[in-house]
């Protein structure tokens, strides 16, 4: 009976030195492609499974401005209010730049809304500037921007948005709200300058924004009458003398919404309420075109 040979236990790899990750195992490229196949391939089964709809087109209202947009997403904010509202009808950016005026504003509108594509062509957009356009020149000229060119500036905006595509009749400007200079010094005064707004200089401003509502035909909210209306002590309207307070945002949001709500009446629900799904088919209530 001849001797057998054993054969000797294969190395175990050695695990790598401290502070080196293990090298990556190598995958052929013939298993990737074969991979990929088989994806593409059970993609091609789910679609021919339930039948490949439409590509749901969802409208988009546009908020546009600075601080006091960009904040409005916060809670109780005026723009999470309108974002509740049109919840499966519209999906609502928000496009607020803190700081910014209308003289950057002009130069940016360009990179969030373009000419040709579906997607960007919005149903609504609101325009929000002035609040920083008002600053004082001697105070703050970073921001300031004068009276003249402010107006410019709107009304270039607005007719920039025909130009691609955005009718005025879907456009909104908001003016600068009042400014409350008794509480706006004390935050300026933690920061280490003098008060840098006037209330005068921002009602200029103001009604500067309803003179080009007026000129190009654009819905315009008045914020800055509002807050005054029968001589009504607005500070409560406001968290810091220029932002907008919870009240404050609750105001612009009741009275924005009407404005809203007449551009994006006739669109339809998307997707219908599970109730109605077929439940034997749910595919013949999904894959339809959305409107419900």
């Amino acid at each position: 009976m001849g001797l057998r040979m054993r054969r000797s236990p294969r190395p175990r790899p050695l695990a790598p030195p401290p502070g080196r990750s293990p090298r990556p195992l190598a995958v052929r490229p013939a298993r990737i492609s074969g991979l990929l196949r088989l994806s593409a391939v059970g993609v091609m089964a789910l679609c021919e499974t339930v039948g490949c709809g439409s590509s749901l087109v969802w409208p988009r209202v546009l908020l546009f401005g600075d601080s006091i947009t960009q904040f409005s997403f916060q809670q109780g904010g005026w723009g999470a209010s309108l974002a509740d509202k049109l919840v499966r009808k519209c999906d609502v950016l928000n496009r607020g730049f803190s700081g910014y005026n209308t003289r950057w504003a002009k130069i940016i509108l360009p990179r969030l809304i373009t000419k040709g594509n579906i997607l960007d062509n919005p149903v609504a957009v609101t325009i929000f500037f002035g609040a920083n356009d008002s600053a004082l020149k001697e105070e703050n000229p970073k921001q300031h921007v004068p009276l003249d060119e402010y107006a410019v500036n709107l009304k270039s905006m607005v007719r920039y948005l025909q130009a691609v595509g955005v009718p005025e009749d879907r456009v909104i400007l908001i003016t600068p709200p009042p400014l409350c200079e008794a509480a706006w010094e004390k935050q300026c005064l933690m920061q280490g300058c003098k008060l840098n707004r006037l209330k005068s200089v921002v009602g200029e401003y103001a009604r500067a924004c309803l003179q080009v509502a007026q000129e190009c035909g654009t819905d315009v909210l008045d914020l800055w009458t509002l807050m005054q209306r029968d001589g009504q002590d607005f500070s409560s309207y406001l968290s810091d003398g220029l932002h907008l307070s919870p009240k404050g945002n609750e105001v612009l949001s009741s009275h924005l919404w009407p404005l809203i709500e007449k551009k994006v009446s006739s669109l339809p629900l998307l997707l219908p309420y599970w109730r109605d799904v077929a439940e034997a088919k749910p595919e013949l209530s999904l894959l339809g075109d959305g409107d419900h």
